[in-house]
């Protein structure tokens, strides 16, 4: 055996004694415990101390039970608290489970009747422990090691919150020094793991940490583990949060452990009611003002305001608020006096604030987590039902220390309402005015002077001074617009060009009615200015792109028409047939549906002066009048050199050259064959073009694929050739892709659904192709050219 070194030594000696501490502060802990139950048999039983020991260790022994446990349970019973009935669900969720299956043993996370058992010595000894503390540090030790780890956990911290909605690091245990030095405060608004579980009265039970994305404490600690973040509170109020860390993800929880662990953060409220957070270096001291300080402050506030204090009920629990002070600028919106509101409950005297408004909630919610609360234009009538007076206010609700202060500033609505008419009048460019016509006092308001130019000291325009500053073309409209109001008292309008001062002209309207006296005389005229400039100019705009559009789709018209024509002239939709001993060919073109998609597609089908027949078809990439005009050089150029008696492989070679230097970089795919009458063969090649189908008999399927790329790619390409020979009732078809292409399906699909088609030959070659003209399922609007032969 390898003797062991010095520091090892040293190393297991240091185990050895942080072991005993912890043993021993366990039994301290447990002693206080059996103490406690002591004494509660003492006052029970009326016995001694010595008396009240033996009772305890005759009773654990009979119950089979350690003195400690009993003890727990004598504690539970005479305390009835918030352990208590913790345990009582532990107690219940094992009895479950036992009268669902004896025979599994143990459930749940400390395992039937002596897990619950263990459960209540673990609570009872945190509580023992943090009471026993002297700091926040200390119960955040204490919690982890008696209640805590043994759920799996292995790290805790106790947030304490402020008044303006921070949260300062009270305590930790399990995350490093320096990691608990760096979050010792967080600020305000800042969403955090624990700031979630501040507001969310159910508390943060998250799975693993890396999946919320959420900062905390002890991240890069345990990034994938598990967190849980319970508010700490008493009495409505919510002094902090419990944070407890996982090193793994944490699995669904069961009822009984969820409540251990609210027992556990309503017994880090108590500790959090007294903390007092330390002050850093270089801040400034928070002043926590109480309900005096507070009311001082609200006295001093233009805008009306409440102090509110919490009122709780015989159990401690948070009930109402009692309205401590109103202030000298309070405003009721029943219109009750300052005198009837202070002193009474806040669901007293506004009953329905607990209602749509929830402002009793939000309330209670800023007593609770000390965030402030914002509210625009709550409706106040709703706060005190049957109350006629109309009154909105904007809402503000802070925690001072354990008082709320409550302001609401009223909104004037008819100043509000002017204020919008006003922005209204800026934002449409409008100027009201009213002439008195009797007296001739003239009233405008500001937008007025701003459109005539004019500052708001001088003089208003009268009406009949109107047609002075218009333009003088529009002298006619502004004097039917003055008969119209003045001498028939009707309401008129007239549109005019405005000359400022400034020499700016300004297209304007001008709308205003008549208002009589009760003899039918014409008193008042009112009305309104509104600046029409960039209406008229945006008219005009519109007209001379409407002019320029209809330019622009008459030329596009013309154009389409020049190029259908161009394209008819030299493929025409059908051909003269051949006349070809034995053999019949036929050929069809359809064009596109839409004439702005004319294309490039061509056919051809001639008797060559050796004695063999050109069969070909192709297709030039792209629409329009350019496309039809490079079809047109190709068609040309490939019966030009077709009566050299090259071979279609060499014909295809020559016609890529053409492509390549003559077309101005356009690409085109063709298939061209040589059919030979007197032997019955063909002789074929293709430049990037789907291949020919053989029709013979029942039985439909394309040519053997043969080498060539498309036209026009590169300066010189070679093609393969390839030789079928033709029986009598054969029938080859050449096809361009607008044949068959369709948007929703591979071109091997489409294939498919050709020879499908092609299969049943009717008696003619003409039907045939007909018929193949009538069942194509393309759906992209293309050209189509087909051409077939068959022999005799």
């Amino acid at each position: 055996m390898t003797p062991m070194s010095p520091v090892g030594r040293l190393a297991a000696t240091v185990d050895r004694l942080s072991r005993e501490v912890r043993a021993a502060q366990a039994e301290a802990e447990g002693r206080a415990l059996i103490e406690l139950a002591k004494g509660i048999l003492v006052a029970r039983l009326g016995c001694g101390p010595a008396q009240a020991a033996r009772q305890l260790a005759e009773l654990a022994e009979q119950s089979q039970v350690t003195p400690l446990e009993f003890a727990v349970d004598v504690i539970n019973q005479a305390a009835r608290d918030r352990v208590s009935e913790v345990t009582d669900a532990f107690l219940a969720a094992t009895a479950a489970v036992r009268n669902a299956d004896t025979a599994e043993g143990p459930d749940g996370p400390d395992g039937g009747e002596a897990g619950a058992g263990s459960a209540a010595v673990r609570l009872r000894a945190a509580e023992s422990g943090a009471l026993a503390a002297g700091d926040t540090q200390s119960v955040a030790d204490a919690l982890l090691e008696q209640a805590l780890r043994p759920l799996g956990a292995v790290a805790v911290a106790i947030w304490a919150a402020g008044y303006d909605g921070s949260l300062t690091l009270a305590g930790s245990a399990g995350f490093s020094a320096a990691e608990a030095s760096r979050w010792r405060y967080v600020p305000p608004d800042v969403t955090t793991v624990a700031r979630c579980g501040l507001t969310e009265r159910a508390g943060q039970w998250i799975t693993s940490l890396a999946e919320t994305g959420l900062p905390s404490v002890g991240r890069h600690q345990y990034p994938d583990g598990g967190r849980v973040a319970v508010p700490a509170g008493t009495g409505g109020r919510i002094h902090g949060v419990l944070e407890i860390a996982w090193p793994a993800p944490l699995a669904p929880q069961p009822p009984q452990v969820v409540r251990q662990v609210e027992a556990l953060a309503e017994l880090c409220a108590h500790t959090l009611e007294s903390y007092v957070p330390s002050q850093a270096a270089g801040q400034e001291p928070r002043v926590v003002p109480d309900a005096v300080e507070l009311m001082d402050l609200a006295d001093g506030l233009y805008d009306p305001a409440l102090v509110l204090v919490p009122h709780l009920d015989a159990d401690g629990h948070l009930a109402d608020f009692r309205i401590q002070h109103v202030n000298k600028s309070f405003l009721d919106p029943a219109g009750r006096p300052r005198a009837v509101v202070g002193g009474a409950l806040l669901l007293e005297a506004y009953p329905m604030a607990a209602g749509e408004s929830e402002l009793f909630q939000n309330v209670e919610r800023v007593y609770a987590t000390g965030e402030p609360f914002r509210a625009r234009r709550l409706n106040l009538t709703a706060l005190v039902d049957q109350v006629p007076l109309s009154a909105v206010a904007d809402i503000s609700v802070s925690r001072h220390g354990n008082a709320v202060l409550l302001i609401w500033r009223i909104e004037d609505e008819t100043a509000r309402l002017a204020s919008l008419l006003q922005h209204a009048q800026r934002l449409g460019r409008i100027g009201g005015f009213e002439e008195n016509l009797l007296t001739g006092e003239i009233t405008w308001n500001g937008q007025l002077f701003d459109l005539y130019g004019r500052p708001q000291s001088s003089t208003p325009v009268p009406l009949e001074r109107l047609a002075a500053h218009a333009h003088p073309d529009d002298a006619v409209a502004i004097g039917r617009f003055l008969r119209t109001l003045l001498h028939h008292r009707r309401s008129a309008s007239a549109a005019f060009r405005l000359q400022r001062p400034d020499g700016v002209t300004r297209h304007v309207r001008v709308v205003a009615e008549p208002v009589l006296d009760t003899d039918d005389r014409l008193l008042v005229v009112r009305g309104a200015y509104q600046d029409i400039s960039a209406q008229h100019w945006t008219e005009v705009a519109l007209a001379a792109t409407r002019d320029q559009l209809a330019h622009t789709e008459q030329q596009a018209i013309e154009r389409a028409r020049l190029t259908l024509q161009l394209q008819h002239a030299i493929m025409p939709p059908a051909q003269t047939p051949l006349k070809v001993p034995d053999l019949q060919v036929a050929v069809r073109y359809r064009p596109a549906e839409t004439e702005q998609l004319v294309g490039g597609d061509w056919y051809d089908a001639v008797m060559l002066p050796n004695g063999l027949v050109l069969l070909c078809v192709g297709d030039v990439a792209g629409h329009g009048i350019e496309a039809a005009t490079s079809m047109v050089v190709l068609r040309n150029a490939l019966r030009g050199l077709a009566v050299t008696g090259a071979g279609p492989g060499q014909l295809l070679s020559w016609l890529n050259i053409v492509v390549h230097h003559l077309t101005g970089g356009v690409t085109a795919t063709a298939v061209c064959g040589l059919y030979d009458p007197a032997r019955r063969t063909l002789r074929w090649a293709r430049a990037g073009h789907l291949p020919p189908v053989l029709v013979r008999d029942t039985q439909a399927g394309p040519l053997p694929l043969v080498k060539g790329m498309l036209l026009g790619a590169v300066a010189e390409a070679s093609y393969e050739e390839a030789e079928v020979q033709l029986a009598a009732e054969d029938t080859l078809l050449m096809y361009t892709d607008g044949l068959i292409e369709r948007r929703d399906r591979s071109v091997e699909e489409s294939l498919a659904q050709l020879l499908s088609t092609a299969r049943p030959a009717p008696s003619t070659l003409d039907q045939h192709l007909d018929r193949l003209l009538t069942y194509s399922r393309s759906d992209t609007d293309d050209d189509t050219c087909l051409v077939g032969i068959r022999v005799g």
